[in-house]
């Protein structure tokens, strides 16, 4: 299946999408996972990602979906591999075994400290230290493209721009092909970063990444962990509607589309969409940015 480009709205520019999964724990995360996916297969993304856990907690589970993925949909996915708590070795024995399988993309990221949130990040001592080296090890196994991670508010670890801008150029010089943004909810903040990451003679592309608010109170921790700014207008667009999920939904929709149509006006073509294994809420979104399914017999 060769993923088509849809107009965002009547005339408009083309805009393709990408959806990121993350592996179930249970059976009923299982079903759910499925739905999911089979739900927003027909969109044809460019490619869907699999997380994976700090230190490698889910390294099994994402890669029986990721293999799965390739056994039964026509799907493209990508693998998410971090640095933390393991050996080059142990490393490049599941890069290896994604490449037997198929999988030919690799989102590539230093990962979270694997003592948890809050404590510094130690690189294992016979492991590859940072992104730009695990890109290097990637390259040497398999022709890969590579995913990396960006931050238009900077990482939380970043103290200036300058810093912050070297380390993408580092994982661009490793071999990088396209970076994907942490959320944000300013699209300014998106125009500034990438007029920064320009100036610095980085040209790969860097897909927004766009988070719906399934919860107020859970954003607002991933983005204490992550660096980002939940802005006040956020806040008080659900406001009231903690025990309300039918309107929260519908609101969280509305939000993210506009967020997403904004972006459109402003020359953005291709999105990254964090799941959170819900299919329908995604689905809306993609629906109000004027993509349609196309059965499979279309899109062979």
């Amino acid at each position: 299946m060769t993923p088509t480009p849809r107009l965002s709205r009547a005339g408009g520019a083309p805009v393709s999408v990408s959806f990121e999964f993350f592996p179930p724990k249970t059976e009923e995360m299982e079903r759910n996972l499925w739905t999911a996916v089979e739900r927003l297969a027909p969109l044809r993304p460019s490619f869907v990602s699999v997380t994976y856990g700090a230190g490698g907690s889910t390294r099994e589970r994402t890669h029986a979906t990721v293999a799965r993925i390739l056994r039964e949909t026509d799907l493209k996915p990508a693998a998410h591999l971090t640095c933390v708590a393991a050996s080059r070795a142990e490393i490049d024995t599941v890069v290896r075994g994604y490449h037997e399988v198929g999988v030919r993309h690799i989102v590539a990221l230093r990962g979270d400290p694997a003592a948890g949130p809050g404590n510094a990040y130690e690189p294992h001592p016979d492991g590859y230290a940072f992104t730009a080296d695990l890109i290097r090890g990637i390259r040497a196994i398999g022709d890969f493209e590579i995913s990396v991670s960006a931050y238009p508010e900077r990482h939380p670890e970043s103290p200036t721009w300058d810093v912050e801008l070297d380390i993408l150029k580092r994982k661009v010089d490793a071999g990088a092909t396209r970076a994907i943004t942490q959320f944000f909810f300013d699209n300014d903040l998106y125009d500034a970063y990438v007029e920064r990451v320009r100036a610095a003679g980085i040209d790969i592309p860097i897909l927004p990444g766009i988070l719906p608010v399934l919860g107020l109170a859970q954003v607002k921790n991933f983005a204490a962990r992550t660096g980002a700014t939940v802005p006040a207008w956020i806040a008080h667009r659900f406001e009231g509607l903690e025990h309300d999920p039918a309107t929260r939904q519908l609101v969280s929709a509305a939000v993210a589309a506009e967020q997403a149509l904004d972006l459109v006006d402003r020359g953005v073509t291709d999105f990254h969409f964090y799941t959170m294994n819900r299919a329908d809420l995604v689905y809306a979104i993609c629906h109000l940015l004027g993509l349609r399914p196309t059965p499979l017999a279309e899109a062979a």
